[in-house]
């Protein structure tokens, strides 16, 4: 079954904090909604402008605010630099926690942007750091990490598979990204999906509108949001078709900027699905 979900971002411009972004969620219709987390404290979360939820709150408090508006969790937006381990280790060891302590089973992260200094073999293997550790606390506590197309090494499905295949683990999946993907410009999005959609465990519903394709196509590895789903390039009838045949349960986190795209994606998709 395919389910829909909303990526926290459609909220950003509207300075909405979390638990009204999620109320907002609920009242459009979205059944999941993807948090996005930090480490320590920051003062537009705290002052309630902004949607990310600092691990130092208790992860049951989040999870009440969701059940309040019957809204459950399709995974943690936990992007973090793959290639800087001194940043990414802990804080995937904790997003994992703290994603296994709400029920949730998949934490969401890219390569991130590397380090000025380091070679392509030495970020190799600090991805490769990275992801051990980062796996072995994954496997423990039941909670699958999705790997998504964005940054230098993982914009084409050759480096994306690279980065995939540093570590055997069944704790690591793929988190597809169809706006990043498509950006990326180098592959067919949908021989893309097909490719990796046995390992398949979350997708980032992302359209990309025809101004932004004709801008960035090929000179960008990926974009925060796109546009509404079905104002934009991306074939969402054929991405639909190809994800209900690998017969998994995947939730489509929408990746917009606005709360009217939101609402757009939602009526979009809905009528396909």
């Amino acid at each position: 079954m395919i389910k829909l979900g909303i990526n926290m971002e459609f909220v950003r411009h509207h300075d909405m904090s979390f638990a009204n972004g999620v109320k907002k969620a609920a009242e459009i219709g979205y059944e999941y909604v993807e948090p996005m987390v930090h480490l320590g404290r920051e003062l537009l979360s705290e002052a309630e402008y902004f949607h990310s939820v600092s691990m130092y709150n208790d992860p049951l408090f989040i999870k009440e605010i969701c059940d309040g508006n019957n809204i459950k969790m399709s995974g943690l937006s936990s992007h973090t630099p793959l290639c800087k381990p001194e940043i990414s280790v802990e804080y995937l060891k904790q997003a994992i926690r703290f994603a296994a302590e709400m029920g949730v089973y998949v934490v969401n992260t890219d390569e991130g942007p590397k380090p000025d200094w380091t070679t392509e073999e030495m970020d190799y293997v600090l991805m490769k750091y990275t992801l051990t550790e980062a796996a072995k606390v994954a496997g423990r506590h039941g909670v699958v990490i999705g790997l998504e197309p964005h940054q230098q090494y993982s914009k084409t499905p050759e480096g994306l598979d690279s980065i995939y295949n540093l570590v055997k683990s069944s704790s690591i999946g793929i988190n597809f990204d169809t706006g990043n993907s498509y950006l990326a410009g180098g592959s067919d999005v949908y021989e893309w999906l097909e490719r990796v959609k046995s390992r398949l465990v979350h997708l980032h519903a992302k359209d990309i509108s025809m101004k932004q394709s004709n801008a960035e196509r090929g000179k960008v590895t990926g974009t925060p949001v796109g546009c509404a789903c079905g104002d934009g390039v991306v074939d969402w009838k054929r991405i639909i078709g190809i994800v209900k045949s690998t017969g998994k349960d995947i939730v489509f986190s929408v990746e917009c900027g606005t709360i009217d795209q939101a609402v757009r994606s939602f009526e979009h998709l809905s009528k396909l699905l």
